[in-house]
């Protein structure tokens, strides 16, 4: 058996190493109303990924007029005075292929992934929401309910479901990350159809967007086509400033109790910590492998499997273009005090700021920092939106080459320096979810 387990590691070593040596060829170029563009050709199978990111997110918008962004992630599959209003999925599914589109703090980013020969579709329909997206009353009206009704289910009548919300509303004062992405729907029900026109045609224009298609293309013909669909939509004509808003340093522990209907309590504790791609996020993301990657893991391995305090543990570094969260976070096991949970996280992060991961431990976790390094690139959607998130945060795509050397500089001694940095009492916030009282309405 342990030759077997020897000899899958060695074959499974050398898929990694292998694909780790591909390099991501690509092209990036800018069109004269200021789109990005970014082609990866790879003719092994006939599929496409088209995809347009557009940088902006919920820290973008009017604090009195959240939840925007994420109204247009809906609002985008409206249609056009070209496609009918709800043909947008159709359109895409009965030629073979699939869409989605996300939206985070930070941006907002649309895919569809096709048969190589329809390539011109996916480049006719992402030009068409650039050019001239339709916003009336009757989408909009539409949406409002949809959004709503998308809070309601998976923010008001889900357990922990208020979880984020309460969460970056202690963490941040002054930040815009202090509301997420969903929103608040009064703010949706109070903004009138000019203010979404002009949310749009300030955001949602040519020198804000990222333009990636990664997949079976051929480069000049590719390049043609987007001239052909893009080149001539206008740049938007309002300068997009970047927020300089600055969250203070934390200088006191944060706590706050919910009441929720839930059965089991969950612990949460957050750290503040920095940007992506700084250094210390490198060391951050080795010592959340290091904490919960895996069934090996110090938390699950110790808290949940040994101690059997809780029926799940976590954690994960919430990495955003401005400074972020280190989340730490557990469900207690049944009679399982939150104070005992607490006490136990605790305990780990103890140990990681006192000694050095040993050297077994910390091969592994480099090992499964590269597996999740090339998976995420494994698949033309993943390189497409790679490139484009590459370039929108760090202003450099060919990062999706180099940015693993990032992780492997990554030294025990800087493990325990960042937990030692971020994970102190006064820079956390600390939540508690309990079950509501049974005579509570």
């Amino acid at each position: 058996m342990k030759l077997k387990i020897l000899i899958v590691m060695i074959i499974f070593g050398f898929v990694v190493s292998n694909a780790q040596t591909r390099k991501i060829d690509f092209i990036q170029y800018k069109l004269d109303n200021g789109l990005n563009v970014i082609l990866h050709q790879d003719n092994t199978t006939p599929i496409v990924a088209v995809s347009v990111l557009y940088h902006v997110g919920s820290k973008n918008e009017d604090p009195e007029r959240t939840g925007f962004a994420h109204f247009f992630e809906h609002l985008m599959f409206e249609g056009s005075p070209n496609i009918k209003r709800g043909e947008y999925f159709k359109i895409i599914e009965s030629a073979g292929g699939e869409l989605n589109a996300n939206t985070s703090f930070d941006r907002t980013f649309y895919y569809e992934v096709l048969p190589s020969h329809q390539l011109e579709l996916g480049l006719y329909m992402e030009s068409e929401r650039m050019l001239h997206l339709k916003i009336d009353s009757v989408g909009v009206e539409t949406q409002r309910k949809v959004v709503k009704e998308e809070r309601k289910q998976s923010y008001e009548n889900r357990p922990y479901g208020s979880l984020l919300e309460k969460l970056f509303g202690n963490a941040y004062k002054v930040h815009p990350y202090r509301w997420t992405p969903i929103g608040i729907a009064q703010y949706i029900d109070m903004a009138t159809l000019d203010e979404f026109i002009a949310f749009y045609k300030k955001f949602y224009v040519p020198q804000n967007a990222t333009l990636s298609i990664a997949g079976d293309i051929d480069i000049n013909k590719t390049r043609d086509l987007v001239k052909k669909y893009f080149g001539e939509i206008p740049a938007g004509k309002e300068k997009i400033e970047r927020t300089k808003i600055v969250e203070p340093p934390q200088t006191a522990e944060v706590r706050e109790i919910v009441y929720d209907r839930v059965q089991l309590p969950l612990v949460l504790h957050a750290y503040h910590i920095p940007a992506q791609g700084t250094p210390d996020y490198y060391a951050l993301n080795l010592l959340t492998t290091v904490l919960s990657g895996g069934e090996s893991s110090r938390l699950t391995k110790e808290i949940k499997d040994k101690q059997q305090k809780a029926f799940f543990v976590g954690s994960i570094p919430l990495a955003l273009e401005d400074p972020g969260l280190f989340i730490v976070y557990g469900l207690t096991n049944v009679g399982v005090k939150p104070e005992e949970l607490e006490a136990a996280f605790e305990s780990e992060i103890e140990k990681v700021k006192k000694d050095l991961i040993t050297e077994t431990e910390f091969q592994k976790v480099k090992n499964q920092i590269e597996t999740q390094f090339v998976t995420r690139n494994s698949t033309m959607q993943g390189i497409a939106e790679s490139l484009a998130n590459y370039f929108i945060y760090f202003g450099n795509s060919n990062l999706i080459n180099t940015d693993l050397q990032n992780y492997m500089k990554v030294t025990r001694e800087d493990i325990r320096k960042v937990a030692n940095k971020y994970f102190t009492k006064e820079n956390r916030v600390v939540l508690y979810y309990l079950p509501k009282p049974a005579d509570s309405k």
